[in-house]
């Protein structure tokens, strides 16, 4: 009898457990937010593969990347873990913060920062704090 009752107990804990608001203006609650923050961060890695591996910027973002799904994997599903571990905010305001890395992702292979300078910069132009 209870086998057949968890399926509707599963759906109904997690309707209820959901939640309504952010309570932050022009953020609306995500209604399954951890599938798209991993799809999100997953599509972000697989254009990193356009950036050079001995780029600094590559490999802070994958570490911090693989950091992250770490914590979403290691929390199996409970949103407010994910949360507390990651401490960046409620988990809508993770998964805008990785929208825009993915979207700047995109510059920077665009841009290509790691290719040399064009232009030679002028002397003493990343000299800040000379005694």
């Amino acid at each position: 009898m209870f086998r057949y009752a968890r399926p509707a107990y599963r759906s109904l804990t997690r309707q209820l457990s959901t939640k309504q608001t952010t309570g932050l203006f022009g953020i609306p609650a995500h209604p399954d937010p951890l599938p798209a923050l991993q799809q999100t961060y997953k599509q972000t890695l697989n254009m990193l593969g356009s950036v050079p591996s001995n780029s600094v910027y590559r490999q802070s973002v994958e570490a911090s990347i693989a950091h992250k799904l770490g914590v979403i994997e290691s929390a199996k599903g409970d949103v407010v873990a994910v949360e507390n571990q990651l401490d960046e905010g409620q988990i809508e305001q993770v998964l805008m913060a990785a929208e825009d890395e993915l979207n700047l992702v995109g510059k920077m292979i665009e841009w290509k920062p790691w290719e040399p300078l064009a232009e030679k910069p002028p002397v003493g132009q990343w000299e800040y704090f000379k005694e």
